[in-house]
């Protein structure tokens, strides 16, 4: 009788299992798309805007940088915020220009004690009281993890204090020991990466520790910031990329070096795999993948070019500043887009938080960037024209104190040694080699006002007339910058 009474209520009883099966199907299903993205945000070290062959190189091979470009957005007039590291480091961290945080040269400078000016006194480290990327984001909910370069103050203002629960290989110095294991010297070594194989590849290895973040965090929204070491020197790569560059270098491309090359490549590797990862985790389509660099390519010892931009690293002008910059996102960002908008590093934190709309839990960030969602997400410009650098520092790529503004297609750069100013069309000339600051004195008038008055408003540091001002000396340090042999004493 029971075996009968259950035979005939087998059909409700299925019904029933299948209702509650289908339930928690969307159950599952709701609270995943209710779940914010996740965000993946590569900086690259001193990699040039054009050294991409997306944006360009016919050296350079990089086809899982061109694919991660091709499944989203490229930006194509998009800037660091510095001419050099750890000041661009900071805007990426906080949203605010380098000039408001004082960060505004790589930590710890380059000396000049005998110039024309002295250095401000100012910041070499991120002051705890700077609401960061991470924090904001780990304050939502967010795992956060850094991987690789930080270069933003000691161990007392290290990642872990910065709102990430997990560092890897971030410390105060600015370069590797070394790109092979074991990643230590004399100097010291990278914390995380004690343990390894003989033979094993930097950028390998903190490829490798994302991917074990990413799949402990599948289950969760996470935030990994990924600053990878490469390309920055010691220029360092694998014997057999490095053979294979050799062979096809033509020393007629400015483009030509074979050790930066194999770098270039093996780091394209790394976003393959990672990208590859994801897809596996099926996290893929809700993952910001952010692709971009801290200032552009170094052009010293013709490591690099930025053409058509004009000279590098540490440079006052375009190839100092000018970077890749790639978004992807497919469910909301089109594939196989390109936009000219201007964009900065300053933009990253904003720009961020809205594509992954979650709202400041107390006070919203005091940013100096804008959100650019609306033109990676094609509904509208960016409702700003302006965009400006402040460095009153010396640096071995050139860069004498200076300031500059971009507004509209024009660039205005200041120089504070003597006040020089230099203006240019960037439409008509993007190598910045007709000054037309005499023949447009309006314009130059109108941007000259724009800059100082930014400076006024963000507090910028600027360099005082320095009292050990010495020529002849100032001539002897820029000759070791230059490498030049000392000269001999005449007998």
């Amino acid at each position: 009788m029971q075996a009968k009474s259950l035979l005939h209520d087998a059909p409700r009883i299925l019904h029933r299992v299948m209702a509650i099966l289908f339930c928690s199907f969307l159950i599952a299903t709701s609270r995943a798309s209710d779940r914010p993205p996740n965000v993946m945000l590569i900086l690259i070290d001193d990699m040039g805007w054009t050294d991409l062959s997306c944006y360009g190189s016919e050296f350079y091979e990089t086809p899982n940088i061109d694919r991660l470009a091709a499944s989203g957005m490229r930006l194509t007039h998009a800037y660091s915020a510095c001419t050099v590291c750890s000041p661009t480091r900071s805007a990426v961290m906080t949203g605010k220009y380098p000039a408001r945080l004082h960060i505004t040269d790589w930590i710890a400078g380059s000396e000049r004690p005998n110039a024309k000016l002295k250095i401000p006194d100012w910041r070499q480290y991120l002051p705890h009281e700077e609401v960061t990327i991470a924090e904001f984001f780990k304050a939502n909910g967010y795992s956060t993890c850094h991987i690789g370069k930080w270069h933003l103050g000691g161990e007392q203002y290290g990642p872990t204090t910065q709102g990430f629960g997990i560092n890897i290989a971030g410390t105060h110095v600015g370069s590797p020991p070394t790109y092979f294991f074991p990643y230590k010297n004399a100097n010291g070594s990278l914390p995380g990466l004690d343990q390894g194989q003989p033979g094993e590849y930097l950028t390998d290895r903190l490829t490798d520790e994302a991917m074990a973040f990413i799949s402990a965090s599948k289950d969760k929204p996470f935030f990994l910031y990924l600053p990878y070491y490469a390309v920055h020197t010691p220029l360092m790569a694998k014997p057999e990329k490095i053979e294979r560059y050799k062979a096809k270098a033509d020393p007629s491309n400015p483009q030509h070096h074979a050790t930066y090359a194999a770098m270039v490549e093996s780091l394209d590797e790394g976003i393959g795999r990672l990208v590859a990862h994801l897809d596996s985790l099926k996290l893929r389509e809700n993952t910001i993948v952010v692709f971009t660099s801290d200032n552009g390519g170094l052009k010293s010892n013709q490591v690099t070019s930025n053409g058509p931009a004009r000279a590098g690293k540490g440079s006052v002008y375009e190839g100092g500043v000018r970077v890749p910059f790639i978004v992807s996102y497919p469910p909301k960002i089109r594939a196989g887009s390109t936009s000219d908008a201007p964009a900065m590093s300053i933009d990253l934190f904003p720009t961020l938080v809205e594509l992954c709309d979650v709202a400041p839990k107390s006070e919203k960030p005091a940013w100096d960037g804008l959100s650019v969602s609306s033109v990676l997400l094609e509904k509208g410009p960016i409702q700003r024209d302006t965009l400006y650098w402040h460095y009153p520092h010396y640096h071995p790529g050139g860069a004498t104190p200076y300031g500059a503004v971009r507004s509209g297609d024009w660039r205005l750069v200041e120089f504070y040694e003597d006040g020089k100013v230099e203006l240019y069309n960037l439409k008509d000339d993007v190598g910045e080699w007709k000054d037309l600051s005499a023949s447009q004195p309006q314009k130059r008038a109108e941007l000259l006002g724009l800059l100082r008055k930014w400076r006024s408003d963000v507090g910028a540091q600027m360099p005082t007339p320095n009292p050990n001002y010495d020529p002849a000396k100032d001539g002897e340090q820029l000759d070791r910058w230059n490498g030049k042999p000392k000269a001999k004493a005449k007998s």
